[in-house]
């Protein structure tokens, strides 16, 4: 199956993060490759692109598409093996590093991944198939609270208790199997008139188990942590993100950078030592334009944030 997604913030992205034609860049959310084409084609002889997928379909598609250009180095793996892949391969330090978070076009657009509440599908939701946890397990073996929790800290439900009790009422007559089923039990949890206004009601809890399932929120902290260390002096990283669970966690990670004092406000003397390591490129937010969110309505929640190491 052909890999096709529509890269977002293209443009914006690369111009704020490529500097050098014969740097090392890594595209940590390969895709369907549109980021890392747009920078192999600035790149010069001696320049590479790291790109990372833990999606085996998405590594095959680019195998195709980079065939033969030995300036093209694929990593399948989730992003957090960051460092120490970089390391193995003798790469650091890199002067760019790109995210493209959530979940790709053809992962929503395939049924059988499970991960889109419009399609009727076993629910699945793993980036990495081979995952042995997916949206199934969580929704037949969770507890309630675990899943009030869940529903509630990474879909910002509110309807997340009612949600969780109907699960748990539905699966003990059988087990939940499918997105349609699970749609549908969702629709009985939430009144008939919150149901009316905003977005499918399916929409956060969805979110929320594809969130849970892959650790997206823990991995994407951890992996930030290593960015700092695996960029070269002046090499920047570009972060696009699709809601504000990831955009707070980004904004926060480079606050962190900027070397601020976290002493407690009256301290005479700052014990804390901090150092500034990077700045901002951006004091806000990046955003699409209005051509941009037309051609490609996916795109109207995504932010970019770039900082540069000092």
């Amino acid at each position: 199956m052909e890999f096709q997604h529509v890269t977002v913030l293209l443009q914006e992205t690369v111009e704020g993060v490529f500097r050098d034609p014969a740097g090392t860049y890594v595209d940590c959310t390969l895709g369907g490759g549109g980021h890392s084409a747009l920078i192999l084609s600035k790149l010069g002889p001696e320049g590479k692109i790291v790109g990372f997928d833990q999606d085996p379909l998405a590594i095959a598609n680019a195998e195709k598409r980079f065939q033969g250009d030995s300036r093209v180095i694929l990593v399948e793996k989730n992003f957090e093996n960051l460092e120490e892949s970089l390391a193995s391969l003798d790469l650091l330090p890199v002067q760019g590093i790109i995210f493209d978070l959530g979940v790709s076009s053809p992962q929503l657009d395939e049924a059988e991944r499970g991960f889109s509440y419009m399609r009727d599908a076993e629910l699945d939701m793993r980036m990495d198939p081979s995952n042995p946890i997916s949206a199934k397990t969580l929704v037949n073996e969770w507890s309630a609270e675990e899943l009030v929790e869940l529903i509630w800290k990474y879909g910002e439900e509110r309807w997340s208790k009612r949600i969780a009790e109907f699960i748990v009422q539905y699966r003990q007559e059988k087990e939940i199997e499918t997105t349609g089923e699970l749609v549908e039990i969702i629709k009985k949890a939430i009144p008939v008139g919150a149901r009316r206004e905003g977005p499918h009601p399916a929409k956060r809890t969805f979110q929320a188990l594809r969130i849970g399932v892959n650790d997206e929120l823990g991995v994407l902290e951890r992996t930030l942590d290593q960015v700092i260390r695996c960029l070269a002096p002046g090499g920047r990283v570009g972060v696009i993100t699709f809601h504000s669970l990831e955009d707070r966690i980004v904004k926060e990670k480079f606050q962190s950078w900027l070397g601020r004092c976290t002493c407690p406000p009256g301290f005479p003397i700052c014990q804390c030592r901090a150092k500034p390591l990077a700045r901002l490129i951006n004091r806000k937010p990046i955003l699409p334009s209005e051509e941009e969110i037309n051609a490609n309505p996916r795109a109207r929640s995504s932010k970019l944030r770039i900082a540069e190491k000092l």
